[in-house]
């Protein structure tokens, strides 16, 4: 049964008075920006309860996938008015990694997804992750790579090869040959290494390009950890 299905009787957001919301409110950086959007309350998760939800998920999704109505009309109804997610994933658009599925059968509202070819970390990318952890108040940020990365592979092509490629599929696999270069000649599967440093480094690039997001983490109310998703089997290997 899918988490939404396990936590459907027992889930209860937790009201909050508007004094208590203005409280809650952050200031980054010279900016000051409601931790709550629309009024919804962010989650009570912790960075670490978060990414123990998240292993839960897949182990469920692992050992007995399957999908569920869930109450999608009410579900819906009661996010409509805003989002409270409890945590940031950002993977790869490749069609084969849905992080809604791989993590257990999640429903609306739950996860705050950023997807593109390779899961860098571009400028709409860190916006987007800034502001799941500033304005929405997700407590963890995972950077999920993937077995078998069509953008990994292209990057590896053109560390070894110099192979060109077409439109703007090259500038796009620039932000990966870094990876790339860096695990070219060492032992092991040369794509599989790359996917994994790809992933460590994009995750490193958030924690220190964002300023806001560099914050949330020195205060402990925000954890990065980046990990990688085997299509074969189903698991998430959180690595770091």
């Amino acid at each position: 049964m899918c988490q939404s299905c396990i936590d459907q009787a027992r889930r209860q957001f937790l009201t909050r008075s508007a004094l208590g919301l203005a409280a809650g409110a952050l200031t980054v950086t010279g900016l000051q920006l409601p931790a709550v959007a629309a009024a919804v309350p962010p989650t009570t998760l912790k960075p670490d309860e978060a990414l123990a939800k998240l292993k839960e998920g897949n182990k469920r999704f692992v050992e007995a996938p399957e999908l569920c109505e869930a109450d999608m009309l009410k579900r819906r109804e009661k996010v409509a008015q805003g989002q409270a997610p409890w945590a940031t994933v950002l993977t790869c658009a490749d069609s084969r990694v849905p992080p809604e599925l791989i993590f257990g059968g999640l429903n609306l509202g739950e996860l705050f997804v950023c997807r593109n070819a390779g899961n860098t970390a571009d400028i709409a990318t860190l916006g987007t992750i800034e502001y799941g952890g500033e304005h929405l108040g997700s407590p963890l940020i995972v950077v999920m790579g993937h077995e078998r990365c069509g953008a990994v592979k292209a990057a590896c092509e053109v560390a070894e090869k110099g192979t060109k490629l077409p439109g703007f599929i090259g500038p796009m696999v620039d932000a990966i040959l870094p990876a790339a270069k860096a695990e070219m000649g060492k032992e092991g599967d040369f794509v599989a290494n790359v996917v994994r440093e790809n992933a460590k480094r994009t995750a490193e690039k958030i924690g220190t390009e964002s300023e806001i997001v560099k914050h949330l983490v020195d205060e402990g109310k925000v954890k990065i950890v980046y990990a990688v998703y085997d299509l074969d089997t189903g698991v998430v290997d959180f690595i770091g």
